[in-house]
């Protein structure tokens, strides 16, 4: 069959978002299905069709203030066209933009289906961007774009919860699998650590992320400083960039700033750390968490999403009561008196090596399935000349 996945960000940017839904094309691909994907970035457009994934690119604006992201500029009238070039059976719209927005608008002009995905807790940034009054224009906006499709998609069932809460109708999970085949402990280096200047002794405390007011910047330091305080001789190190990044790096200069990495070097920062500090409270899965259990870490985060999923306090990882500031710096204490527990880190692993991203690939084609055949058409609604 042909599926068409529509989205603001694709690879070759560098976050969860992005990585998972070129997981999820190539995996559709590689089960026999063509696949589009219509985006604003085609930087990794041959890499992707030499697995059968054809990218499409399309005009798009920065974000301002926010460095990567961008938003697609494209009209019903030039999706539909692209609709019908492709001929697709259903479609996965994965944004809430107006790129999203008029693919939804035509594709039930020409009667294909559609399934929407949740990704991003926008409505949740808004206390984070000091925007609070918009945080009920945003949830009225979500509900509109989520229930004008057949079915919506997220990839924790805690981010469901506060879907339907909003009144969003037709919500299905969609979790998340792990690639272990490139985030795995034996890619831990030596040389990297020299880098660091720490030796095995030692633990070194890491931040994987968009270095970006919604991931909880505030607590990551202080977190760090704790440690250090708890092991001197223990290193502090963010990877990722953002709107933050320079301000980050020059208030804090006692910790390391790795900056964006990708692929096995990104796998290589994972490994050659030893603690995994994951404070962001707008997560609608967290992605980077199943990365760092993958990598044999210790993870401390809140008590939600993917954390409330897979970890059990004490057992293959650390997690707090969400947003109980006190209760995340007790738990990287624990954390750092128990870096080296064989136990601990070896039931990390072993919980992220269950995380096969087999089935999921597979519900995501049923989902896209089942679209084709209960399309969100009508006689109110006929297929334009």
């Amino acid at each position: 069959m042909k599926w068409m996945i529509v989205t603001d960000t694709f690879p070759p940017d560098i976050n969860g978002v992005a990585r998972t839904l070129q997981t999820l094309s190539l995996g559709l691909a590689k089960r026999g299905h063509e696949v589009t994907v219509i985006t604003t970035a085609d930087g990794a457009a041959a890499e992707n069709a030499r697995s059968g994934v054809k990218v499409t690119a399309l005009s798009a604006l920065p974000v301002p203030g926010y460095d990567g992201i961008r938003v697609g500029l494209c009209t019903k009238r030039h999706m539909r066209k692209l609709i019908r070039q492709h001929q697709p059976d259903a479609l996965y719209v994965a944004v809430e933009t107006i790129m999203g927005v008029n693919a939804i608008r035509a594709a039930r002009d020409c009667g294909v289906g559609v399934v929407s995905g949740f990704h991003t807790n926008f409505h949740s940034y808004t206390n984070d961007y000091r925007m609070p009054l918009m945080k009920n224009l945003i949830a009225r906006y979500l509900r509109y774009v989520h229930n004008r499709t057949a079915r919506t998609l997220t990839p924790s069932e805690s981010t469901a919860g506060q879907l339907r809460a909003l009144g969003v109708q037709n919500v299905g999970v969609l979790g998340r699998g792990v690639d272990t085949s490139l985030f795995n402990p034996q890619r831990r280096d030596p040389a990297l650590r020299r880098e660091w200047n720490i030796g095995d002794d030692a633990p070194v405390a890491l931040f994987v992320g968009r270095i970006a007011a919604e991931k909880n910047l505030p607590l990551a330091v202080k977190a760090f400083q704790q440690i250090i305080k708890q092991n001197p001789a223990a290193r502090c190190v963010f990877v990722g960039d953002g709107p933050l990044a320079k301000a980050l790096k020059s208030q804090h200069t006692q910790f390391i700033h790795a900056g964006a990495r990708r692929g096995e070097d990104l796998a290589r920062h994972y490994a050659s750390a030893d603690i995994f500090v994951f404070p962001s409270l707008t997560e609608t899965f967290g992605n980077v968490l199943t990365e760092a259990l993958a990598s044999r870490l210790v993870t401390v985060s809140f008590d939600y999403a993917a954390a409330h999923q897979f970890v059990t306090d004490g057992t293959n990882g650390f997690i707090a009561p969400m947003a109980d500031e006190a209760a995340f710096l007790q738990s990287c204490t624990e954390a750092t008196a128990r870096w080296n527990e064989p136990a601990l880190r070896d039931a990390a692993l072993a919980t992220a090596q269950k995380l096969s991203w087999e089935a999921i690939i597979e519900q995501f084609e049923q989902e896209l399935t089942d679209a084709s055949r209960s399309l969100l058409t009508s006689a109110s609604h006929p297929t334009p000349p």
